[in-house]
């Protein structure tokens, strides 16, 4: 049975964790990943069917909300490069500024996410991506990604698995390139890990105890 005192005493510990985690720099262990690292039956969001010139700013796909930094007008659906390893009609693409951040509010708590991708360039560009992951407005972890001819048109896939999870995604593009475009979106809406769970159990159980402390030197 919860007791009114010990109800005070859980509810003591959440706000201080709340306050803890929001005032924290979480960093988590981020790696690159293909394709193939996403649970079987993942459908990948595409863009097809939606109408040349569609704006993206504000655009929701999938669940995925889009913005991007720069406003209306920068990014749009087109029909892009055309097909190449990675993409295909219909796609977003930047007819703009290309150096703004393309922001994707996700619709949960994932750990694992990636993009086909392709720049204005053929040949390897390095950096030509890259990828920032938030759990709210902390940033968890970032990684870049390098370019090269697919098979004309430089870009790849761009994946990155996190052993935090996350809900909102930034991508950037080199200020090497003078546009970009994006397709094939991949999330998956996994429980963490069994580490990340021991993790989070241990700095709840440390936390728990130093308040048990600090109360009873009252």
């Amino acid at each position: 049975m919860i007791t009114p005192k010990r109800m005070k005493l859980m509810v003591g510990l959440l706000l201080f964790l709340g306050t803890v985690l929001s005032t924290s720099t979480a960093r988590a262990d981020v790696i690159s990943v293909g394709p193939g690292a996403f649970p079987g039956g993942t459908t990948p969001i595409t863009f097809t069917g939606l109408a040349d010139g569609t704006e993206v700013n504000g655009l929701v796909v999938g669940g995925i909300l889009f913005n991007y930094s720069l406003g209306n007008g920068q990014v749009i659906i087109d029909g892009g490069p055309g097909v190449t390893n990675n993409l295909s009609p219909q796609n977003i693409v930047s007819i703009g500024n290309p150096t703004g951040i393309l922001t994707l509010t996700l619709s949960g708590l994932s750990n694992t996410f990636g993009y086909g991708y392709a720049v204005l360039a053929t040949g390897a560009i390095p950096s030509a991506t890259t990828i920032t992951l938030f759990n709210g407005v902390t940033n968890v972890g970032s990684l870049a990604y390098n370019g090269l001819p697919d098979p004309v048109f430089t870009g790849g896939f761009a994946g990155i698995q996190s052993t935090l999870l996350f809900n909102r995604v930034q991508i950037t593009f080199s200020g090497q390139v003078p546009a970009f475009a994006v397709d094939n979106i991949l999330v998956a809406n996994t429980v963490p890990e069994p580490a990340t769970m021991l993790l989070l159990g241990t700095g709840l159980a440390s936390i728990a105890a130093k308040f048990r402390r600090r109360r009873k030197t009252y």
